[in-house]
């Protein structure tokens, strides 16, 4: 049975792509810092849609966590999904340790570059599958160390994807705008300027995401609004950016 290892799978974007992945009929392999909420999203998955996870506890900011889930890549998936990432309420290093920053980028690119190297070598020798890697709308706009690291992830996968010949191996970049999931609350970040015609819902994202990747896209951005956001972005100016950042939150 075909087989997708997702991280930071136990909230959210991680595990809408869990579920929708489940009921496609792939084993999911489930990748989070939390031991315990792992074991209650395997058992979820298990009763609901008949499947067997894997699961893998990992901190995703460390050397012993991504070779763990490295060691396991290696051994063979058909699907990686690079979800794991965290925001802060901060801008260009303001009121944020420097420590944190650095964190995020160990996160966001680091494990990212590392996870998709050991994940696509078995991948691209079967022929087909691929990588998703979770980036953001904001990857478009300038907003410190959270929007820079996600643009990163945009041009790296979009490279990968030109440099792969294999007609049933992809890579693609996942750039979502406001979800509804936990990630803004544990950020601390001020959502309330945020009109509710903005929101997504974490499973909508997915279904459009795997609709963009079984057509080899290398870029998806769910829904028309988001898509006009990130194609108009090289023509707003920074003033117009440096309010809406206030007014809405990063």
């Amino acid at each position: 049975m075909p087989t997708a290892l997702i991280t930071g799978a136990t909230a959210g974007i991680g595990a809408a792509f869990a579920r929708k992945l489940a009921a496609d009929g792939l084993t999911p392999v489930l990748v989070a810092r939390d031991a315990k909420r792992l074991d209650e999203a395997a058992v979820a998955l298990r009763q609901r849609y008949g499947v067997e996870p894997e699961v893998i506890p990992a901190d995703l900011t460390t050397d012993e966590g991504v070779g763990a889930v490295e060691e396991r890549l290696r051994a063979g998936v058909d699907l990686l999904v690079n979800n794991a990432g965290f925001g802060h309420d901060g801008r260009h290093g303001k009121n944020v340790p420097v420590s944190e920053e650095v964190t995020m980028l160990r996160l966001h690119c680091e494990a990212v570059l590392r996870l998709t190297m050991a994940a696509l070598p078995a991948i691209r020798t079967r022929g087909r599958g691929g990588v998703i890697n979770v980036a953001s709308v904001a990857a478009f706009y300038p907003g410190g160390t959270y929007s820079a690291s996600k643009a990163w992830v945009v041009n790296y996968s979009r490279s990968l994807a030109l440099e792969i010949p294999e007609p049933r191996v992809h890579v693609m970049a996942l750039c979502p705008g406001y979800v509804r999931t936990e990630f803004h609350e544990r950020a601390s970040i001020d959502i309330s300027g945020i009109p509710d015609a903005m929101w997504l819902s974490a499973d909508r994202v997915v279904a459009t995401a795997m609709r963009d990747f079984a057509r080899g896209a290398s870029l998806s951005v769910p829904d028309p609004r988001y898509k006009a956001i990130a194609g108009i972005a090289r023509f707003v100016p920074p003033d117009l950016i440096r309010r809406v950042n206030r007014r809405m939150g990063r």
